[in-house]
């Protein structure tokens, strides 16, 4: 926050930038922007503007922000701007005649709040204009709207010109026949699997992408029989043949006749799958079996409040009922079992050898989430920037997450809003925080990327699927002689951030995996791939040996078309086996480039600090936290390359070039533990006792008599 005691407005003028396609709105020239204080007295003045993408606060000191401890800058979005898709409420009121209190909630748990001054006060401002201001930015943030009218499109038409931006990342996109036949390669899947167009042009099932891989047996006509509900897709392979796949479920039907069409459908479609070569495929239905998005939406609403902090003696009021209410909200519950459902998907493919079927509704949220963290855990691939890029685009964009309704970009629907694939960066957070030298990428890029699904120039999260993002962006949603708009996508970093803010997306202590040679890899292929596992169970390649098989009974037969995770009773055996897998996981030393499971137990699965935190600066410790470790470890990193370098030096007669740590890092006690989104923001003194309880201590001179026992958090 900026402080400032003047009272007085400064006379120059303050510059608004505007992205292309921007359009000024309204504006109020006379804004009091408060800091976190006990009162709303302290703050800086300036302009408040509303664009038909964001609202921003032009404050007259803006020198302050251009200093250079603010280096991790957004070109898109500044300090003191909100996306209009990041406001999630609006309130105010006029108390004692003196002044109208504006506040917005920002959707990454940010509260800002600005005071307007009418002409009682300042004699600039009347009733009218206050009105005209205010209901402006409602109208433009929280009233309901269409599709075409989101800034992505006036942004694309004003861009058309320029040639669209393409992401020198190597994130695969799954656009193309050509990118899932690459990803069948590089996961071993393509002696089982096929990829597939029978969908090229939607024209079997507008939810499904183009593209997509099934069971090499499975006939293509089967895909388009019931619009792809009913069908296996698969996700991804592991290296001992097993697959994991997702379905979505055939609808709910009265009509007996139709109940047994399917019925019929579903015995065709298992007979495929339990065949060789494809042995044991278990079934888990996430819809009955796991948790709901009313769920999900609950606990989240609930866990967000504890962030919106108006001020200080808010702040400390709340402070020791805090974990308590953390607790109430159960999101680090929603988390901790999104991780072990997880483990027991890796466990029947690791350790039991085992297909794994995941069933859902539409199979595009909970099937999302649970493949993509099981690939994460699994493939070190997708620990990788390029990596974990080109899985959300494959599970999580191609795979049909509704991110419009999801994000409640449009404001049609509040029940639908459902922070799904926020669950899954947390989940991701979870580990990245237990394992990070495993990671090519920090919190920092988890942070930005989940910010990031409110910045409308970019299609990836604007869309619920691929066949609407082609509707309306292609020719079929504009004039037919016009050539189809072009967008960003959000893993081109450089339309964000410069090259030295992009720094700070990276990793220092990652190591990327050695290659060996083809004669190194002969010989330790096998061992490297159980290493981490449990005893291969005795081979189970007969068909015989499954569930359905051909001497079944008549009566598991009948039962081919409900739900198949019926059949299957979690047991204190089940448990018993998963928690074998998982204590024989934690007692080997981790292999950051294999398989990596997180600790679940109540203490480990901690909140995401400095995505909830960063706004609040009495959360902050100066000088600590991860980024104190990080700092001293890339510091011993830049050591020993610097004598590394001298030893080369005598030995090549090579001039060695000095080591330098990255200088956003280098002063580690300089800088906050929520870096980089706080640096040296102002000190606060925590109080002995609750606020609430002040009053019963006495008046404000019995309080100063006890000035000792208050201890300053900045000087610690």
């Amino acid at each position: 926050e900026i402080h400032t005691n003047e009272k007085e407005v400064a006379e120059k003028e303050v510059t608004l930038h505007l992205l292309p396609g921007e359009q000024l709105l309204c504006e109020a020239s006379t804004v009091l922007k408060c800091v976190q204080e006990d009162s709303c007295q302290r703050g800086i003045y300036g302009k408040l503007v509303c664009t038909d993408f964001k609202i921003a606060f032009l404050g007259d000191d803006e020198s302050a922000l251009e200093s250079d401890e603010t280096q991790f800058k957004n070109k898109i979005i500044g300090e003191n701007d909100i996306t209009l898709h990041c406001v999630d409420q609006i309130y105010g009121g006029r108390p004692k005649g003196q002044k109208w209190k504006f506040k917005a909630l920002r959707k990454p748990d940010r509260m800002v709040s600005l005071c307007l001054f009418d002409r009682e006060l300042l004699g600039q401002w009347g009733e009218k204009e206050i009105k005209l201001i205010v209901s402006g930015i409602i109208h433009h943030t929280l009233a309901p709207k269409r599709l075409k009218r989101l800034f992505l499109f006036s942004y694309a038409t004003a861009v058309h010109s320029n040639t669209p931006t393409n992401p020198q990342n190597h994130t695969v996109m799954f656009d193309t026949l050509e990118d899932w036949c690459w990803e069948l390669e590089r996961t071993k899947g393509s002696m089982k699997y096929k990829a597939v167009s029978v969908n090229e042009g939607y024209k079997v099932c507008e939810r499904l992408p183009a593209y997509f891989v099934v069971p090499a047996p499975l006939p293509e006509e089967s895909v388009s029989r019931f619009q792809g509900h009913g069908i296996p897709i698969w996700c991804w392979s592991y290296h001992n043949g097993c697959a994991l796949l997702k379905m979505s479920a055939l609808p709910k039907e009265q009509d007996d006749g139709i109940l047994q069409t399917h019925k019929n459908f579903l015995d065709g479609i298992y007979r495929v799958i339990h065949r060789p070569p494809y042995e044991i495929v278990k079934t888990e239905d996430l819809s009955s079996n796991f948790l709901s998005l009313p769920d999900i939406q609950t606990a989240y609403s609930k866990f967000k409040q504890l962030f919106l902090i108006d001020n200080s003696t808010e702040f400390w009021d709340t402070d020791i009922k805090w974990f308590s209410l953390l607790e109430s909200s159960s999101w680090l519950d929603i988390i901790r079992r999104c991780l072990k459902k997880a483990i027991e998907v890796i466990e029947c493919l690791d350790a039991q050898n085992t297909n794994v079927l995941l069933v859902e509704e539409n199979a595009s949220d909970l099937c999302c989430l649970v493949s993509s963290l099981v690939q994460v855990m699994m493939d070190p691939h997708c620990r990788t920037r390029a990596g974990f890029q080109s899985l959300v685009q494959k599970e999580w964009i191609a795979g049909g997450h509704c991110f419009l309704d999801r994000c409640n970009h449009l404001r049609q629907s509040d029940k639908e809003e459902v922070p799904v694939f926020l669950l899954f960066l947390d989940c991701v957070w979870q580990l990245v925080h237990q394992h990070p030298p495993a990671f090519e990428f920090t919190e920092t890029y988890l942070t930005v990327l989940s910010d990031s699904l409110y910045i409308p120039i970019f299609s990836t999260f604007f869309f619920n699927s691929p066949h609407q993002k082609e509707m309306n962006l292609g020719r079929e949603g504009q004039d037919a002689h016009s050539t189809p708009l072009h967008l960003l996508t959000v893993w081109d970093w450089s339309v964000q951030f410069e090259s030295r803010a992009q720094a700070l997306l990276q990793n220092p202590l990652y190591v990327e995996k050695p290659k060996l040679d083809k004669g190194q890899r002969k010989g330790t292929h096998l061992k490297h791939q159980r290493q981490l596992s449990l005893p291969l169970t005795q081979s189970k390649s007969s068909p015989k040996r499954g569930f359905f098989r051909e001497e079944t009974d008549h009566l598991i037969k009948n039962l081919l078309g409900k739900r198949i995770s019926k059949l299957i009773n979690y047991s204190d055996e089940l448990q018993d086996s998963f928690r074998e897998f998982y204590d024989s996981w934690h007692s080997k030393p981790a292999d950051y480039h294999g398989l990596l499971l997180p600790h679940i137990e109540g203490p480990e699965i901690r909140v995401w600090a400095q995505r909830y935190l960063r706004w609040i600066p009495e959360a902050q410790i100066l000088g600590g936290g991860a980024v104190a470790m990080t700092s001293r470890l890339v510091g011993m990193m830049e050591e020993v390359r610097s004598l590394q370098e001298k030893i080369n030096e005598r030995h090549h007669h090579q001039t060695a070039l000095p080591a330098e740590a990255p200088s956003l890092l280098r002063s580690s006690a300089r800088l906050s533990s929520l870096f980089p989104f706080a640096l040296l923001q102002r000190h606060s003194s925590k109080p002995v006792l609750p606020t609430s309880g002040w009053k019963a201590l006495g008046d404000e001179e019995d309080l100063a008599r006890r000035e000792d026992e208050f201890v300053d958090l900045g000087e610690v």
